[in-house]
């Protein structure tokens, strides 16, 4: 039998599916079984096959200099212990490749064990052909369903100090776009600990966390996603950060891309509130964000702190059309005027979002945002900006133009 953790139903391998296999330590049944297979399925190539587990000088890892295998398959009888530093390092190295545990020891516990150290599927021995078929064909129908499917745009958004408003933008964007758009909608709280998104949104409670989810990532499916996701009442989807006051688990920047990317099938926009810092973590969501939005305040810290970020991601060579400059809590006799902003900032400001503050306190107190917002300068400015983001032919947010014009003209600049 095959004990694993997702949907049992097996998809057919397709004439067009090719997938490359690599085997650690098989034992000789195993190994015989899995050349047997080899040999009479076209769609499958066996394309190395290892008789030791990884060291710290190992020749598994050049699998890394090469075409990554699809799926590897590990044999955890001989050695428990290496088998699972083996499961780690490839896991870790080798992010895009599904890992097998093959064993002829069903406990429970032992299957929980293989899957934290990065195992997708449990073989239980004797391995027959009818299980690795289903096995495989489980991993061909999830990378179709990549292929197919049409990605969200992930827009990850970033305070240029604390207490620029991010959560707040953030919250109320996504809500709007769940809710006045129709857009199916995510956003992911990154802070590592106090985040106050799910509070924003009138979560007072919640048991499961992003974090949380980046762990099980090879288990990843539809049903545990939403065992994770909170349902607000505007439609939109909230993965929360974790509710502690102990330090967050460490989870790899490769284990927050690779879940990112899986997230962004399920969804239309993938909205990410981030806390402040070019650090390994947030390096790695602007490898997968369509646009980055830097929200400042008209303040001298913030702005230069924004000129800092920029110069940073030049430095680093990230592309500077992908980068937004929000203008939070914005007035039009502020010290600083907004031409004064831009000449600092050396570039034109994306968008501003007036300067309300009872509105906005009353909406993260009616933990609503779609709802609570009055007619309010704040409420159109914020409605404008989400249809512009979700725009539809003939949808009733509609933009005529992909401009600031319409949000010039809802605040009287």
């Amino acid at each position: 039998m095959i004990v694993n953790t997702r949907d049992s139903t097996a998809v057919p391998l397709s004439s067009g599916e090719s997938l490359s296999l690599v085997s650690i330590c098989m034992d000789a049944e195993g190994a015989d079984e899995l050349r047997q297979l080899v040999r009479s399925t076209p769609s499958l190539r066996l394309q190395a096959e290892f008789a030791s587990y990884v060291t710290e000088d190992d020749s598994v890892l050049e699998l890394t200099k090469g075409t990554a295998p699809h799926i590897c398959l590990i044999d955890f009888d001989r050695d428990r212990k290496s088998a699972i530093v083996t499961a780690e390092r490839i896991h870790e190295r080798l992010p895009h490749t599904a890992i097998f545990a093959t064993s002829s020891n069903s406990q429970p516990d032992l299957i929980i064990q293989a899957m934290r150290c990065g195992c997708s599927e449990y073989v239980v021995k004797p391995v027959y052909r009818e299980q690795l078929l289903e096995a495989f064909a489980r991993v061909g129908g999830r990378r179709r369903e990549k292929r197919e499917q049409l990605p969200a745009q992930v827009l990850t958004f970033l305070g240029a100090k604390g207490g620029s408003g991010v959560t707040t933008v953030v919250t109320h964007l996504g809500a709007l776009l769940a809710k006045s758009c129709s857009r199916k909608t995510l956003v992911i709280d990154l802070h590592p600990t106090f985040g106050d998104a799910a509070l924003y949104l009138g979560f007072t409670k919640h048991q499961y966390h992003f974090c949380e989810l980046v762990e099980n990532v090879e288990r990843l499916d539809p049903e545990l996603l939403q065992s994770y996701v909170l349902r607000h009442s505007s439609g939109l989807d909230l993965l929360p950060a974790p509710d502690l006051s102990e330090p967050a688990p460490r989870i790899s920047p490769e284990a927050i891309g690779q879940t990112i990317e899986w997230i962004r099938l399920r969804y239309e926009f993938v909205l990410i509130d981030s806390p402040p810092g070019i650090n390994e973590q947030n390096l790695e969501l602007l490898c997968h964000s369509e646009q980055l939005h830097l929200v400042t305040v008209a303040e001298v810290s913030a702005m230069r702190n924004v000129v800092r970020y920029l110069d940073c991601l030049q430095r680093i060579d990230f592309s500077q059309e992908r980068i937004r400059v929000v203008l939070n809590r914005h007035q039009k006799r502020s010290a600083i005027t907004d031409d004064e902003i831009e000449k600092v900032i050396r570039r034109k400001i994306y968008w501003k979002v007036p300067n309300q503050y009872n509105q906005v306190i009353r909406t993260i107190n009616g933990g609503d945002p779609a709802s609570q917002l009055s007619n309010s300068e704040v409420a159109r400015s914020l409605i404008s900006w989400a249809g512009q983001l979700g725009n539809r032919p003939g949808s009733d947010v509609e933009t005529k133009k992909t401009s600031r014009a319409p949000l010039l003209a809802l605040v009287g600049l």
